[in-house]
């Protein structure tokens, strides 16, 4: 058993790391949380010509052709200084490429991936609707209907991340309304953002700045019939190839914020002075730092299984749910305790111990909620369902 990166693989995450001192400075990702609500396009193009995009693009399709565990050091690594753009990077590489390479034709596949891997094309998905975010098949209500040579999109969603600049959208739909069962049910489309009838408002929201959730109102939004992802009627199993990874790589950006607020604590705790000597000498701050140090190596641990289980084709699905409980759940406590340390310094905007803990929350429901990874986890325990 052995639990170190390949040579290869700790390459990239140094060269990452460099990326990050180099082009992403605190004061830069501050700057960007107070004024962007997406990544700049020339820290997109920064990020393309380093492979970051293309990560998991077949080389053939333009891509650097690597896999689930070095996305994972990318997503961490880019989250320990801005979970934002971790989230910005996963939604076009999550929705984009993995999603396309794993149900797209070829004729998808030449394209987009290398638009994606280029920079030159963003993505996001549209999956939740305002009827509920978990209950994704009883909330779903948007439909597509066949007309001619495309299909006719009417209907909402809700919490898009990253849909006012993406150029194109998945988007889940009810294509068989006569079906016995909801599963079998739905379809997911390639819709391209400037299609008429389509419009697209940003959401204010308590974090992550810097890469905005939006809503979506379909109004007769046609769509070409060959822009099918997947196959017809069968999207909610196409859908499931997409879902875990979703998970385990949001857990990389709560683990990546548990690992920001414990860099910074330490740091301040050596530099702050009480009663003659730094905080950091006091018990209970060096219990904190302790319980967070030994959060994010268990996290850790578990998320790159998971990772190493999805590289190597194997089931991975209560990992999943697994990892992105705990690394989110953790990072919260994380960010509460760090703003203890800070005392009133962690609630000043000028800080960034108030941005982890507005950041780590959105992970908590997000993709999926806590208590429905708890849902699933008790079920593959055998217990019987509960929803």
């Amino acid at each position: 058993m052995n639990f170190d990166f390949t040579e290869e693989q700790i390459m990239f995450r140094d060269t990452v790391r460099k990326f990050c001192r180099q082009e992403l400075p605190k004061e830069y990702v501050r700057w960007m949380d107070d004024n962007c609500d997406y990544p700049p396009d020339e820290l997109w193009k920064k990020m393309a010509d380093l492979g970051f995009l293309g990560i998991q693009t077949p080389e053939e399709y333009g891509g650097a052709g690597l896999g689930p565990i070095e996305n994972t050091i990318l997503i961490e690594e880019i989250s320990k200084v801005c979970a934002a753009i971790g989230l910005a990077i996963f939604a076009t590489v999550g929705f984009g490429t993995i999603t396309i390479n794993a149900i797209g034709t070829e004729e998808q596949k030449r394209k987009y991936l290398l638009g994606i891997a280029s920079g030159d094309l963003h993505w996001a998905m549209g999956l939740t609707e305002p009827g509920g975010g978990t209950d994704i098949l009883g909330a779903l209500r948007s439909t597509a209907v066949l007309d001619g040579g495309d299909y006719v999109i009417n209907g909402q969603k809700i919490f898009i991340t990253g849909a006012h600049r993406a150029d194109y959208i998945n988007t889940i739909v009810i294509t068989d309304p006569k079906a016995a069962k909801k599963t079998k049910a739905l379809s997911i489309f390639i819709v391209d953002s400037k299609s008429p009838g389509l419009t697209i408002r940003k959401i204010k929201k308590v974090s992550n700045h810097s890469v905005s959730a939006c809503e979506l109102f379909f109004d007769n939004v046609r769509v070409p019939k060959e822009n099918l992802l997947g196959t017809l009627n069968k999207g909610w199993y196409d859908l499931l190839s997409t879902l875990n990874p979703e998970r385990f790589l949001c857990a990389a950006m709560s683990l990546g914020i548990s690992e920001a607020v414990l860099e910074d604590a330490i740091q301040y705790s050596k530099e702050r002075f009480a009663f003659g000597k730094p905080i950091g000498q006091f018990m209970v701050i060096q219990h904190m730092l302790a319980d967070m140090a030994t959060d994010i190596e268990m996290t850790r641990l578990l998320l790159y299984k998971c990772a190493w289980l999805c590289d190597q084709g194997r089931r991975n699905e209560v990992e999943a749910a697994m990892v992105k409980l705990v690394s989110s759940d953790r990072s919260v406590v994380h960010a509460c305790n760090g703003m203890e340390i800070f005392g009133g310094y962690g609630v000043c905007m000028e800080y960034d111990m108030q941005r982890y803990l507005r950041d780590s929350r959105q992970f908590t429901f997000a993709p999926i909620s806590n208590e429905m990874c708890k849902n699933f986890i008790g079920e593959s325990l055998g217990l019987p369902r509960s929803f």
